[in-house]
């Protein structure tokens, strides 16, 4: 089976610059990402690379809180220093159960990945039937393409959001945080002279994927007090459309998620 985890945004338990400790709103998700290897324990494989070689590491160590910790998963993280080793890749590619990508930069993030050919290591790790996950950026990069702030994580909060081009392992157009800084506005102006549908995910809320099914998973955030939903929005007949994506526990076909 292939597996996708994608989370819209949410804090994980994050330590501040001041010493404040974030709450922890992805819960439910990662035990679900944890469920679906079918193992007790899964291998957790953390990469961080949309995040300076510098913050690697500080985000790992947030995430073996959560993996190693809570659900006693051995964890292990993957530089992007490494991925010119191409033993070190393989090595742990292999080892992994889990996949987990956070947030930050998705450019830069995706440019290294095209450069040095991880994009390929990784689809052939979702091919394989690893579960393929992460949040915001990590979100993000699993889809044909999305919606992203790294001009202003680069260039000041005054750049625009941009659209960029992603992995492609799903035909749509992702939009993380989509309750944000105009994010959704700024998706109908991306999609207006695209064929694809937009998915757009909240803060605390994640869209799971397995094969040609899905479903919405949610959680009751405790920093992003707002409701946690996502949308299924695209453009027909000259009207943007926003639909509300349902958040039974069950899964649906997936096709008729990403079609008109």
């Amino acid at each position: 089976m292939k597996k996708i985890v994608a989370i819209g945004g949410g804090e994980c338990g994050r330590i501040l610059k001041d010493g404040t400790k974030m709450p922890y709103e992805t819960e439910p998700m990662d035990k679900e990402i944890i469920r679906l290897t079918g193992k007790e324990n899964p291998n957790f494989l953390f990469i961080g690379h949309s995040q300076p070689v510098n913050i690697q590491k500080k985000y790992f160590e947030t995430m073996v809180k959560i993996y190693k910790d809570k659900y006693n998963c051995p964890c292990k993280m993957l530089k992007s220093t490494e991925l010119m080793d191409e033993d070190k890749v393989n090595e742990l590619v292999n080892w992994a159960d889990i996949i987990y990508e956070g947030g930050g930069n998705t450019l830069d993030m995706i440019e290294l990945w095209k450069k040095t050919g991880f994009d390929k290591v990784l689809k052939k790790a979702w091919e394989d039937g690893k579960v393929m996950c992460g949040l915001s950026a990590g979100a993000s990069c699993w889809f044909n393409e999305c919606s992203t702030d790294s001009l202003r994580i680069l260039y000041g909060s005054d750049q625009p959001l941009m659209e960029l081009k992603c992995l492609n392992f799903i035909n749509a157009f992702f939009t993380p945080h989509c309750e944000e800084d105009g994010r959704l506005e700024s998706t109908k102006e991306m999609l207006k002279d695209k064929n694809l549908i937009g998915i757009s995910i909240s803060n605390c809320s994640a869209i799971e994927i397995i094969d040609n099914k899905y479903r919405l998973i949610t959680s009751k955030g405790q920093f992003h007090t707002e409701e946690a939903y996502g949308l299924k929005v695209y453009w027909k007949d000259n009207e943007f459309i926003i639909e509300k994506i349902d958040k039974s526990e069950n899964f649906k076909n997936l096709n008729e998620l990403i079609s008109k």
